[in-house]
């Protein structure tokens, strides 16, 4: 047993939810105005701009979150995975 295969997993791990915790950062600042520029898409900036429609257009907020929400689980759900997979333990 090396150092290098007991210290891989974690940092996967790491690294997939660090990239799910980006996304999640980028959005909060897209919401409040602070990331990119209105002409780029970004999932936070529609949530943002179009809170005042909730009531009136719903799915103007909830597409763009569901979205959000699928891609952060879907990284998560990927470090999961791949911790399980590279676990040095659990193999026989």
């Amino acid at each position: 047993m090396g150092i290098l295969p007991n210290s891989l997993t974690p940092l996967v791990v790491q690294g997939t939810l660090g990239v799910a915790t980006a996304i999640l950062e980028a959005a909060a600042l897209s919401f409040l105005g602070l990331g990119a520029q209105p002409p780029t898409p970004e999932w936070g900036s529609m949530i943002g701009q179009e809170r005042n429609q909730v009531f009136t257009a719903p799915h103007l907020i909830i597409f763009p979150g569901i979205a959000l929400i699928l891609t952060v689980l879907g990284f998560n759900l990927l470090g999961d995975g791949l911790r399980d997979a590279l676990d040095p333990r659990q193999r026989s």
